[in-house]
């Protein structure tokens, strides 16, 4: 469904001299100075200061870039994009100057800041057949993180999802055909890997978006399945289905009770890696992704305001089978497997009801109070299942509570679980820019949820809406089997951008968790 695809390469020819259609260049917000008259030794004149990177573009304009684009109302704000007609200064008909806030205290801005920047730039740019970016990126450790941020901003900034609009869409929204990424080496091996990585990240990302921002109507439970399935086979994973028949045999019975209210019956999705023969450490990975392709609370019905957002309900299972696509071709030296449940919630006199005493995978049976706490039934099976074929770290990832956007926003995930593995999630989300938050699981919490007729009810109904969040985490932490470190990650804001564009995230679908999912798979592969 996305745009065609954008390449991405490396360069190091002098930027002024790039025949590209664009080039962009990095200006930072200066403070503290006067006018000097000129850029002078700096390379800044009022208040705008030019990156690393932009030096030969500063000397091509005769001293006199940053005073003309402050003419143009550059600031040097974060994310900030000002245009400038070259006129034959530089070989480039255009120069980009896209703001990266405050001058760094370091050799380069933070990574987070650049991926941001240059995902701006080429939003800005879109349309465009040849952008050359030539942003700070340092010639020493941290030059690696730089290059990531850069490379991953400007694809997954690039994306669009093509629509459904019978006429044809305006050439600005079309993405960059190809993408230069100016580095003082790039013919250096690292360099070149972190091009190759960007690039399926970068694929991950936009397959996750396509399938959130694909129409309820074609994307229901069979066909989301049968859609990841034909992914997982052509990136070489082993693929396991089970329908409705299957899920009843086997007692699944949290899918089969949010799924019979639908005519479109519930799946659940395995998919497997193994690493290269040789490679493989002893520690397996599981993974679980809520894959609600569309949530009408059922019986328990949602107000009709905002409902339509709620086609992203099965963000959770489009990035955890994206992330397995993105392993098969990286192949970290670590075995992973997925699961997905994937159910349509539906109001229907086939839907289950409040009241409602589930057997779940596990044996354990669950007191439905709320039908519209569906995610978390789907889930503890899968958790249940994950957790009998044997794991050895569990990550699962939901859009699983309204809590989570009262608590903590539309940018942060919270997560919950095994204390020091919730840590290890948390760092490796501020690593890519995928912010998370440790939330509590207490014990008040469980205790409200004791249920007279079953082992335990899905929602503490003596708190009703307070600490909704951990209600989950709480239900949830009764299907994983002691010994598993594991985490759970509520994505139920940052999986879905409903405002306007802004830095790498366009509109609809952001595909968060994935990255955070991929850097934290490849650190346990590379310790073990």
């Amino acid at each position: 469904m996305t745009s065609p695809s954008t390449t991405l390469s490396l360069v190091d020819t002098d930027p002024a001299e790039l025949a590209v259609d664009a080039l962009v260049i990095g200006v930072h917000s200066q403070t503290g100075s006067a006018d000097t008259g000129g850029e002078g030794p700096g390379g800044y004149a009022g208040t705008l200061l030019l990156a690393t990177g932009a030096e030969s573009i500063a000397a091509a304009f005769d001293g006199r870039l940053t005073e003309t684009l402050a003419l143009l109302g550059a600031t040097g704000a974060p994310g900030e994009v000002i245009k400038l007609a070259t006129l034959g200064t530089v070989t480039a008909p255009l120069v980009v100057a896209v703001g990266l806030g405050a001058e760094p205290t370091g050799a380069a801005p933070a990574p987070e800041t650049l991926r941001r920047a240059a995902g701006s730039a080429i939003r800005a740019l879109a349309g465009a057949g040849r952008v050359a970016l030539s942003l700070p990126v340092p010639d020493d450790e941290d030059g690696p993180a730089a290059l990531r941020a850069v490379a991953e901003g400007a694809l997954i900034g690039g994306y669009r999802f093509a629509g459904y609009k019978t006429r044809p869409q305006p050439t600005r929204r079309t993405p960059v055909a190809e993408i230069a990424v100016h580095v003082p080496d790039s013919g250096d091996v690292r360099a070149r890997a972190e091009i190759a990585r960007a690039t399926v990240v970068a694929a991950a990302v936009g397959q996750t978006r396509d399938w959130v921002n694909t129409a309820p109507n074609e994307l229901r439970p069979p066909s989301f399945a049968e859609a990841v399935a034909t992914a997982a086979n052509t990136a070489g994973l082993t693929v396991e289905v089970l329908d409705e028949k299957a899920l009843a045999d086997a007692g699944y019975g949290g899918i089969i009770a949010v799924g019979q209210g639908s005519d479109a019956p519930p799946r659940l999705v395995k998919l497997t890696y193994q690493p290269p023969a040789g490679t493989a450490s002893g520690k397996r990975i599981a993974l679980v992704g809520k894959g609600i392709t569309f949530d009408t609370g059922g019986v328990s019905i949602k107000p009709a305001q905002g409902m339509w957002e709620m086609k992203s309900d099965m963000a959770g299972a489009a990035a955890v089978a994206a992330t397995m696509i993105a392993i098969a071709e990286l192949k970290p030296a670590v075995s992973v497997q997925a699961y997905l449940p994937m159910a349509e919630n539906m109001p229907s006199a086939s839907s289950y009801r409040p009241g409602d005493v589930i057997t779940m995978f596990d044996g354990k049976r669950v007191e439905v109070l709320n039908t519209d706490a569906e995610g978390r039934m789907i889930l503890a099976d899968a958790i249940a299942r994950a957790c009998a074929d044997g794991c050895d770290y569990l990550l699962e990832t939901s859009t699983l509570t309204g809590g989570q956007v009262v608590a903590l926003g539309k940018r942060v995930a919270g997560v919950m679980g095994t204390a020091e593995f919730c840590t290890r999630v948390q760092a490796a989300g501020d690593a890519v820019g995928e912010p998370t938050w440790p939330m509590p699981l207490p014990e008040d919490v469980r205790n409200g949820m004791d249920s007279d007729v079953a082992d335990i009810s899905q929602v503490n109904a003596g708190m009703d809406r307070a600490g909704h969040m951990l209600q989950g985490g709480v239900f949830l932490r009764e299907f994983v089997t002691d010994g598993v470190d594991w985490a759970h990650i509520d994505i139920a804001g940052p999986s879905y951008h409903s405002g306007e564009p802004t830095g790498y995230w366009t509109k609809g679908g952001t595909a968060v968790p994935v990255r955070t999912l991929l850097h934290l798979i490849e650190e346990i592969a590379a310790e073990n």
